[in-house]
């Protein structure tokens, strides 16, 4: 399938779904597949970025994403949905041992972070507290570090 096809696919499965400020949800995806183009990551990264939500977020299987993608990609998606009473401590333990699950987080993460101006102060202050304890380490040393350090200032 070739990019467009996957954004496609996207559009069509998180039809509906909104973000927190009311935009289309599957413009999330997106945003989090042209930071890791903009970061230099390959194909298979941003095609990662664009289908990391829909395991926990849509009826898509993983075997969807692997006849669509390959075993790589699929695999990395599954590592980056939380499932019901997720551990935290756990989640970031399998992403950290997959390169490309955990670059797709950190992008994730930094998208996200950009826009939790837009939350009540109750879920920025989370949000912040779970960015300093849990992704600022998974970044260390990493393209998104000082970009995560960036994002935690302007929001402190």
């Amino acid at each position: 399938m070739d990019f467009s096809g996957y954004v496609e696919y996207i559009k069509k499965k998180h039809n509906g779904q909104k973000r927190m400020q009311g935009t289309p949800y599957y413009t999330h995806p997106l945003q989090v597949a042209k930071i890791l183009k903009d970061k230099g990551f390959s194909e298979d990264y941003q095609i990662v970025g664009l289908l990391h939500d829909l395991l926990e977020d849509t009826d898509t299987t993983y075997n969807e994403i692997l006849k669509l993608s390959n075993k790589t990609i699929a695999d990395a998606v599954k590592l980056l949905t939380k499932e019901d009473g997720y551990i935290m401590k756990e989640y970031i333990e399998r992403i950290q041992n997959n390169e490309i699950a955990k670059m797709v987080k950190l992008a994730d993460r930094l998208h996200n972070i950009s826009e939790t101006h837009l939350a009540s102060e109750e879920f920025k202050q989370k949000y912040i507290k779970e960015t300093v304890e849990w992704y600022l380490p998974l970044a260390k040393d990493t393209v998104f570090e000082e970009d995560l350090k960036q994002e935690l200032k302007k929001l402190m």
